[in-house]
């Protein structure tokens, strides 16, 4: 080999070994497993930052929940440990109070109404808050809406008085069903179905894929679309990690979330929309609630309280209520 080749291949493999060794790679935590559409939309991620970066960022996703469960992800995602994580915002409440703002009941008209919300000026706050603990968050996967399902239709406050209602252990979610002249009761998620059967409480809720799939639709009538908790997940990547990217890098790597966020919320609707078909199918009665405002004139006294706890937060959640 002449001098002149032989430097070309020693410049060739050192370049070749800069550009490996200054490559991102990333480890992404997500809870759900096959067949979920947040599985799917992560695995689009990590597609579309590889492709959108050109290999210098590339992401590895680990589903199931294989890299430890959520609070321990948070913990791994807000140091470093693991740079993504696609997580539900009601666990980051206690940590980032603005992330709060998702679990105040019927603070949301609907689905499209969070999303505006938290497109706007008030999703700003909530991502500043949350990038200050170290989890920034690049886009927003759809989970649903929370609603009522019971041996009874609800369509007004009225309709939950004295009725012991699942709800997760949660003060604003016992506040909620207070509020209304119901009974909240707290207990596992794995209690729930024989609780319902047994007559323990009267009713629970969840989204619509949950009802269906843990089989709650089996021992109720009638699903009511109070609409009362709509709790989005993200994409949350460690802010040190994102904050060390070029701004060139950190466009394409957002990109890739909000596309990705597209794709799942897509996804989301298709599945959800199934869902509904099914146990309306099995007999399940579905009804709408037309007006959600006497739901939200019940909440004041909740409001109130938490308010007075948290004044800090009366401008979000004024922000949020403004929101057409």
């Amino acid at each position: 080999m002449t001098f002149s080749k032989s430097l070309f291949a020693t410049a060739t493999a050192v370049a070749l070994i800069a550009t490996s060794a200054s490559a991102d790679n990333w480890r992404a935590w997500n809870v759900h497993h096959d067949g979920h559409p947040n599985t799917a939309a992560m695995d689009r991620f990590a597609e579309l930052v590889d492709a959108a970066t050109n290999g210098e960022v590339t992401v590895d996703v680990f589903h199931g929940g294989v890299l430890g469960s959520q609070p321990d992800a948070l913990e791994q995602v807000r140091i470093g440990a693991i740079e993504v994580g696609n997580f539900n915002l009601g666990p980051i409440g206690p940590m980032v109070k603005e992330a709060n703002l998702v679990s105040l009941p019927f603070i949301f008209k609907s689905v499209p109404h969070m999303f505006r919300v938290l497109d706007g000026e008030a999703g700003e706050i909530v991502a500043k808050g949350m990038a200050d603990a170290g989890l920034l968050p690049l886009a927003y996967f759809d989970a649903g809406a929370r609603s009522f399902y019971s041996q009874k239709p609800i369509n007004t406050p009225a309709d939950v008085e004295g009725m012991k209602i699942r709800v997760m252990n949660n003060s604003l979610y016992t506040s909620m069903i207070s509020a209304m002249g119901g009974n909240p009761s707290p207990m596992a998620f794995s209690e729930v179905q024989q609780a319902l059967k047994t007559g323990v409480v009267d009713g629970a809720e969840n989204n619509f894929p949950s009802f269906k799939n843990v089989g709650h639709y089996e021992v109720t009538t009638h699903y009511s679309l109070s609409e009362h908790l709509i709790i989005p997940e993200c994409v949350c990547v460690n802010t040190t990690k994102f904050n060390a990217l070029s701004p060139e890098l950190q466009d394409a790597v957002r990109g890739a979330a909000v596309e990705a966020a597209a794709f799942q919320r897509e996804l989301w609707s298709v599945q959800s929309g199934q869902a509904r078909k099914d146990v309306e199918a099995s007999g399940i009665t579905v009804n709408e609630i037309a007006d959600k405002g006497p739901f939200q004139s019940a909440m004041v006294a909740v409001y109130d309280e938490y308010l007075t706890a948290n004044p800090d937060m009366r401008k979000l959640v004024d922000i949020a209520q403004s929101t057409e």
